[in-house]
């Protein structure tokens, strides 16, 4: 219940900040955010995306410059790019049961049926089906992220509205078979500058929003 509270009210702290003031995001509470993604689910598991951490400041500059005129591009202590894969291969699925194999100390012939099931789908779906199925699933750990940043008390705001394929080129990530599909700023709220600092946060009330069936 505790735990459950302290997440409420973290969310209700939160809010898509519009400025930030450039300070820095102590490394240890930047490592438990990305340690929250990491854990993050997604379809069998599998993570067909790849997450960019820019800390960088002449690369966020490039990015503001050539990709999103959004402040928080530069403001931001860490710009976080999920890029998700364009078109997973079977050598991705491998290295997948790989890594379950040793994590789990069984062997890669008993996890031949589930190898073949990822396999059955990715091959049964078209490319635009894959780049979005892969971008639903970095989406969700874009969520995770959200809300593990709320818990350390660091402002988390998700961005769209960028122009993806200027992004892909600044970071090569084409060549990569990766595709940038949505972005997460990292940083701290500007208390003179960002116009929704003192704002009530609006949602949907709940009787409206659930539907219970």
């Amino acid at each position: 219940m505790k735990a459950y509270m302290e997440l409420i009210e973290q969310l209700q702290w939160r809010y898509a900040t519009k400025r930030m003031n450039g300070e820095k995001v102590p490394k240890e509470k930047l490592d438990k955010i990305l340690g929250a993604i990491q854990l993050s689910p997604s379809s069998m598991g599998f993570q067909p995306y790849t997450i960019y951490v820019i800390e960088n400041p002449d690369t966020k500059k490039e990015i503001s410059l050539k990709a999103s005129k959004q402040p928080q591009i530069t403001e931001s202590s860490h710009l976080i790019v999920f890029a998700a894969w364009t078109n997973p291969s079977l050598e991705n699925v491998d290295r997948y049961m790989q890594l379950i194999a040793n994590e789990r100390s069984v062997t890669l012939e008993s996890l031949a049926p589930f190898r073949n099931k990822i396999a059955e789908e990715l091959q049964n779906k078209s490319s635009e089906e894959l780049i979005s199925w892969t971008a639903r699933q970095a989406y969700i750990a874009l969520g995770t992220g959200i809300a593990a940043a709320a818990l350390e008390k660091v402002d988390a705001t998700p961005m769209e509205g960028f122009d993806s394929n200027a992004l892909d080129d600044i970071l090569g990530l084409k060549e990569k078979g990766l595709k940038s599909v949505v972005l997460l700023a990292l940083g701290y709220r500007n208390q003179e500058t960002d116009p929704l600092v003192s704002a009530k946060k609006v949602r949907r009330p709940k009787e409206e929003l659930f539907v219970t069936i």
